[in-house]
């Protein structure tokens, strides 16, 4: 008869024990906020405010997905707004039929075959007549990009 009891309360101990182990274990794998790593890539994203050096400066905010908005003030000697943002690595891309198409913003990549998102070049608030690689930095114009569906 003790035998049955010390069987039971060793079936009980190990199920108790593989529920703890399961809890932990579904609990820590929701630990990334939704986001897939190609959504986001932390390690190239940028925290500083100011970037870069030169004579020139301008205000350029990034728009993510949820509307988060990160400031910068950049400083340079070039005289393209594109070129400048490069340069602080801020932006990149590839070379299209158009000029340069505009795949990652401060770390956060805007994939439109995947999910139908790019980066939308503004200029001042308003949507940008010109390509990020054609426009010449104006002092006292602020510059965005927005992801955008």
């Amino acid at each position: 008869m003790n035998f049955n009891k010390s069987k039971r309360f060793s079936s009980w101990l190990l199920c108790s024990m593989l529920i703890v182990a399961m809890a932990f274990t579904s609990v820590g794998c929701g630990k990334n906020g939704g986001k897939s790593s190609s959504d986001w890539d932390e390690t190239t994203k940028i925290s500083e405010s100011v970037l870069g050096e030169g004579q020139t400066k301008f205000m350029f905010t990034v728009v993510d997905k949820d509307g988060n908005e990160t400031d910068f003030e950049v400083h340079t000697d070039k005289k393209i707004v594109g070129d400048a943002l490069q340069d602080v690595g801020l932006i990149s891309g590839e070379e299209g039929e158009y000029g340069l198409y505009v795949k990652s913003v401060n770390g956060i990549t805007a994939d439109y075959d995947k999910d139908k998102t790019y980066w939308a070049f503004y200029i001042d608030g308003e949507y940008a007549t010109s390509g990020v690689d054609s426009t010449k930095i104006k002092e006292g114009e602020k510059y965005s990009f927005k992801i955008e569906k």
